[in-house]
Order: structure tokens, then sequence, then C-alpha cells
């Protein structure tokens, strides 16, 4: 039984110590996260925190009130709802569901009180919202100097990190979101990607073919964001950053 319940699958949550994941439990239920669902509009109270698992959430920003440009992808490795953890009670941005699967959900008002009592869940949750905010400020920059095609190709691995699999489901409408571009701009980068033979691409359907083909094809970006989650020094991406903003 006690096997069953420590099987984790987010990983801020199995950073935390057992006994302090033990008391969670009671306020920490299982839910599933439906494709195209919202979870928080701008300015909207925040009543539920998420720990995703298999599930994927995008934070939006949106411009002229319909407009959406994503500055952060939340999977496996992060909660949903951060604002909290800054003494804020509203969210700044959409919260869109781009991958369903499982996540765990815990009332705001239970998460705040659980917040005050673990120095634990403290200092994991205060470490994620600084290599989040560093996300969000990568991805602002890399989507005004940055081609589509390397956008996409770290937007994939962005993805595939997270969802711990080769294929995933997504539109060219959704990816045009996604990068902040028109479907045909999507459409042009997917095949030429596909012409290399790095992806496939079908009705929606990506399949990951060749992962470090995919990486060599993606900007500097993504190195940064990862060595930020993994605690790397990020003068390597950087550079290669520098290369690819030049180009």
């Amino acid at each position: 039984m006690i096997e069953t319940v420590l099987k984790i699958e987010n990983s801020l949550l199995a950073a935390i110590p057992r006994k302090d994941y033990r008391r969670l439990l009671a306020g920490l239920e299982p839910v599933i996260l439906v494709f195209g669902e919202v979870l928080y509009e701008p300015g909207e109270r925040i009543r539920h925190v998420y720990f995703p698992g298999a599930s994927l959430v995008s934070l939006l920003t949106l411009a002229d009130d319909h407009l959406a440009l994503e500055v952060g992808l939340i999977g496996r490795e992060g909660m949903v709802g951060i604002p909290l953890v800054l003494g804020h009670t509203a969210s700044s941005v959409r919260a869109l569901v781009q991958g369903a699967g499982t996540a765990m959900r815990m009332a705001s008002a239970h998460f705040v009180r659980e917040f005050r009592l673990s120095v634990s869940l403290q200092q994991e949750l205060y470490r994620y919202a600084h290599t989040l905010m560093a996300q969000i400020s990568q991805t602002a920059a890399c989507n005004r100097f940055h081609v589509v095609g390397t956008r996409l190709a770290r937007w994939l691995l962005m993805t595939q990190d997270r969802v711990k699999s080769d294929r995933f489901r997504m539109t060219h409408e959704f990816l045009g979101h996604m990068l902040g571009v028109r479907r045909v701009g999507v459409t042009k980068a997917a095949q030429a990607l596909q012409k290399r033979k790095l992806i496939s691409y079908s009705r929606g359907d990506i399949t990951v073919l060749n992962r470090r083909g995919l990486e060599a094809a993606a900007c500097g970006c993504y190195e940064v964001v990862k060595d930020m989650h993994d605690g790397a020094p990020p003068g390597r991406a950087l550079r290669k950053t520098r290369i690819s903003a030049a180009a």
C-alpha cells in the first residue's frame, strides 16, 4: 500500500520528504485534464493548483482580448498556480491544457495552509518559481528574435521532455497559437522538419524521429531553459543562443 502511495508522477511533489507528501495527500485529488480545457483566465481568482503528471499546460498571454501567445509550458516538473506562492490570488495569464492526461489538484485555500506549514514545499516551489520565470523571460526573447523553424523545434523538445513520449497530438492551428504565427507558417516549419526526417506529422499526430537532430535544429533557448530546470550552468546554451540569434 505504501509503495502505491509513494509512486508520484509529478517530480516537484516527488522531491519533498515523504512525510510532507503524506500530509499533502489529504488535500490532493487525482484529476484528468482535458485537451483545450481552460484552468484560469487573466484576472480570474485561482481556485485550485495543479501538479501535472502526464498532462501539459500552456501559459498564454493575451493581447487585444483575443490574440494569445504562449509564454510558459508546465508539465510534470512543476505546478500550475504559482502566483499563490508569491502572495497573489489571481492569475495574470490564461492556463490552457494542451496535453490531456493526469494531474493532482488541490483547493487553493488548502494549498496556502500547507505551503505555510512545510519548509521543504516552500523551498521546492520557490526554486521552481525562479525557473518558470526564467523560462517565461527566455520564451519572450525567443519569440522576438528566432525564426519559426527553430522555435518549433524548441517547443517540440520541451513537449517531449514533459510528456515522456516520442508521440503526441497537436494541430497546426493550436501550434500557431503557441508560437504566435499564422497556420501557414507552422505548416512550412513542420514540413521542413519532416523533410529532414526529424519528425513525422499527419493530421495532428506528431512523432519525434530523430531527437538529436531536433536538438541541433532548435535554437539555444531550449538548452537555456533545460539547464535552469536541471540546475546546470547555462553558459554553453547562452553561447548557442547568441549564435542562432545572429543567424
